[in-house]
């Protein structure tokens, strides 16, 4: 009996598994990472591990995205830990993979690993990014928190597109962020999550802000995740004062945590890749500027704009 699991187990670890563009590779931290495009629309990404094993992963079946949908699953790829055993049941295909990548001449990409140019014309990439860090400015506290992962993409044609603004909220004029996420002119969504905003399909889509020189000390601190809305892929945050939230270390209530900077990263819809938004951050609000008053009035009819009908962001 314990032989049959142990094949079983064995088989399981071969055989092709499907991976959702949300979800990184099964290791975190590799070394060495590199990318090899052949001209059947595969490719074959390898690694060290952090145990220092060398893994040749094989990855095919998906390219760009659909539109949010109830009828199916978002396209996602295949992938073969085994470097081709489980498609192909041989243990020297990645080391006879037709590598046909040539220079990437696509869009800049951010947390860039390596990209190249498929033989179709089309566009693989790999990009490396710590998701997982805590929010309220707070320090790693595990070596969960800490991870850095390994994202690969296929796609062909423009990126998706993160729009975002800052203002001002509420009569105390907090320091405010809203936006939307798009692809190809329809907003990126899900149709189910949990309470806290975690998608519970293959098509919603978390939002990750850090803030830059802030009351939580120098350089970038990740202040929150939130989900884009459904309907509308349309997002909004203040920032206020929080108390740590449930399993976080107990202390006192986190400060406000606007800064001289923001940027949002988000991992695109199907298999299309991570993209970033950077920029300034407000001075806090002067009711004597009229620029400021102004601001606020144009950015509250944006973001009623943005959001639609159903948004669930609050307006001044």
């Amino acid at each position: 009996m314990a032989r049959v699991l142990i094949v079983a187990a064995l088989a399981a670890l071969l055989a092709p598994a499907a991976a959702r563009a949300s979800e990184p590779f099964a290791d975190f931290n590799v070394k060495r990472p590199t990318l090899k495009v052949n001209a059947k629309g595969q490719a074959l990404v390898e690694y060290t591990t952090e145990r220092g094993a060398r893994r040749h992963v094989f990855v095919w079946g998906a390219l760009n995205a659909i539109a949010p949908t109830t009828t199916r699953a978002q396209v996602a790829f295949r992938l073969d830990y085994a470097g081709g055993w489980g498609k192909y049941h041989s243990a020297t295909y990645a080391k006879t993979f037709a590598n046909g990548c040539t220079r990437y001449d696509g869009p800049p990409l951010p947390l860039l690993v390596a990209a190249c140019k498929a033989p179709d014309g089309s566009y693989w990439a790999l990009q490396s990014w710590q998701r997982m860090l805590p929010n309220l400015g707070l320090d790693p506290w595990t070596a969960k928190q800490e991870v850095r992962e390994l994202h690969v993409s296929h796609w062909r044609g423009e990126l998706p597109k993160l729009e975002i603004y800052t203002d001002w909220v509420y009569s105390k004029h907090f320091h405010h962020l809203f936006g939307r996420f798009s692809y190809q002119g329809t907003p990126v969504y899900g149709f189910r999550s949990t309470s806290a905003g975690v998608p519970l399909d293959t098509f919603g889509r978390n939002v990750f802000l850090d803030t830059f020189d802030s009351a939580y000390g120098p350089g970038w601190k990740r202040e929150n995740s939130f989900l884009a809305q459904t309907g509308s892929g349309s997002f909004c945050y203040g920032f206020y004062p929080h108390a740590p939230y449930p399993g976080y270390p107990k202390g006192p209530m986190r400060p406000m945590g606007n800064g001289e900077r923001y940027r949002v990263t988000a991992s695109g819809p199907g298999v299309t890749p991570l993209v970033l938004w950077e920029d300034a951050g407000l001075p806090d609000f002067d009711p004597s500027n009229p620029e400021h008053a102004e601001r606020e009035k144009r950015m509250n009819a944006l973001q009623r704009e943005l959001a639609g009908p159903k948004g669930a962001c609050k307006l001044n």
